[in-house]
C-alpha cells in the first residue's frame, strides 16, 4: 500500500508548491512523476520547473522531450508505472492513478479555493482510505506545510 498525503492548496498554485516538494525528493536522491489530465498543465509546469529559484535546478522531461529513464522528474498525463523509476508520486487537478501500489509515496495536491476540487479531494481520500492506504492531510500556511491529519 502507498503512503497517500493530501496537500491542501490555499495560498499557491502547483507551479509554486511543487518545486520545492519535487527539491526533497530529488535531494534524497529520489525520482518522481508529476501526472495532470491537462496537457496545458504539464507545458506550463516544464517551463516553471526550468526557471524556479528554489531550488533553481529541478532537471525533468516529458513525452515530447522524450528518454524518461533519464528524467529524474518526469511531467506527464498518462498514468501508470512511471517510465523513469519513480518511487513519488505528484498528483495535479484532480488526477487518479490505477497504479498507486507502484509508488512509495504519493502527493495529491488541490486546489482549497475551488469547492468542486476539495469535494473531489475528500472523494480520492474516502477511496484511499477503503483501500487500506496510508493517509496524511497537509494544509498550507504562510510558513510551509502544517500536518493537520
Amino acid at each position: 500500500m502507498a503512503r497517500i498525503g493530501f496537500y491542501h492548496l490555499t495560498r499557491t498554485g502547483p507551479e509554486a508548491a511543487l518545486p520545492k516538494l519535487l527539491g526533497r525528493v530529488l535531494a534524497e536522491g529520489g525520482r518522481a512523476m508529476v501526472l495532470s489530465p491537462e496537457k496545458e498543465r504539464i507545458a506550463a509546469l516544464d517551463a516553471a520547473l526550468w526557471t524556479c529559484p528554489d531550488p533553481d535546478w529541478l532537471p525533468h522531461g516529458t513525452p515530447a522531450s522524450g528518454n524518461a529513464d533519464l528524467q529524474p522528474i518526469w511531467l506527464t498525463t498518462e498514468d501508470g508505472p512511471a517510465p523513469n523509476g519513480a518511487r513519488f508520486l505528484f498528483l495535479l487537478d484532480g488526477a487518479e492513478s490505477a497504479a498507486l501500489d507502484a509508488f512509495d509515496r504519493v502527493f495529491d495536491l488541490f486546489d482549497g479555493g475551488n469547492e468542486d476540487a476539495v469535494a473531489a479531494a475528500r472523494r480520492r481520500w474516502a477511496a484511499a482510505k477503503a483501500a487500506g492506504h496510508e493517509l496524511t492531510y497537509w494544509r498550507q500556511t504562510a510558513t510551509g506545510w502544517e500536518k493537520a491529519a
